[in-house]
């Protein structure tokens, strides 16, 4: 079965790339088109897509620049934008149960304003890897939009936080310090080769200090992981990580 999947994906992503779209785009409609035909993911699959999607965010670190992100025109466009957003998808359900949208009927505003915060997201994964195939990472809009993601995923902790009650652990503090730790990273990266034990630092360093950091004290891996990639990006080697 796992050939199936991956049989279909190749060839969707490909006819999708032929057709001048992300890969991405074909591997979403492959994944769509399996589940319509009665076929289920397993936990192997899971897994590798969650180790994908982990090692390509860290990837996507390395090419960013961490100080454009922290400028104050990125911050406020993307709090602006996320609280624009959950207002007009707000709206737009307040909208649609009044016009008797059945499944909406029952739903008292607290939930149309879940709702409408939910919808307001966009994928990072799929936003990043479009800039990313366009070589539009760095340009102005592509840093804004980026840093309206990040925003997005802080919000998301915030959210999950305040709804759920259950905070980060209190040594979520410690992730400040990982700044501190790059010239240690650095000099791993320096002693590390060109070859196979590069590598392998690599992954260690997406999939353990940074996913595993960060989703030990609560907090989402993914963010981790790019986070540490941007954090390495001005290293000499890390057009070779990428």
């Amino acid at each position: 079965m796992d050939l199936v999947f991956i049989s279909a994906a190749f060839i969707v992503g490909y006819i999708a790339q032929k057709c001048h779209l992300p890969p991405l785009v074909g591997f979403l409609i492959a994944g769509f088109g399996l589940n319509l035909y009665g076929f289920e993911s397993n936990e192997t699959l899971a897994t590798l897509a969650d180790l994908g999607v982990t090692l390509m965010l860290f990837t996507i670190g390395l090419k960013l620049d961490i100080k454009s992100l922290l400028e104050k025109e990125i911050w406020a466009g993307a709090t602006i934008h996320n609280v624009l957003a959950t207002s007009i998808f707000t709206l737009a359900l307040i909208g649609f149960k009044y016009l008797g949208l059945t499944s909406l009927n029952e739903l008292p505003f607290t939930s149309l304003l879940l709702l409408g915060f939910a919808l307001s997201f966009s994928s990072t994964v799929f936003a990043v890897k479009s800039l990313q195939e366009k070589g539009e990472m760095n340009s102005t809009y592509g840093t804004l939009a980026i840093g309206i993601l990040v925003m997005q995923d802080i919000f998301a902790v915030i959210f999950l936080t305040a709804s759920t009650g259950k905070l980060p652990e209190w040594y979520a503090i410690s992730l400040f310090a990982l700044p501190l730790l790059r010239p240690l990273f650095f000099r791993l990266l320096d002693n590390a080769g060109h070859g196979e034990l590069l590598v392998l630092l690599g992954i260690f360093l997406a999939l353990v200090i940074g996913a595993g950091g960060f989703q030990l004290v609560g907090m989402k891996p993914d963010l981790g992981a790019l986070i540490l990639g941007m954090l390495l990006a001005k290293h000499s080697k890390a057009s070779e990580l990428s």
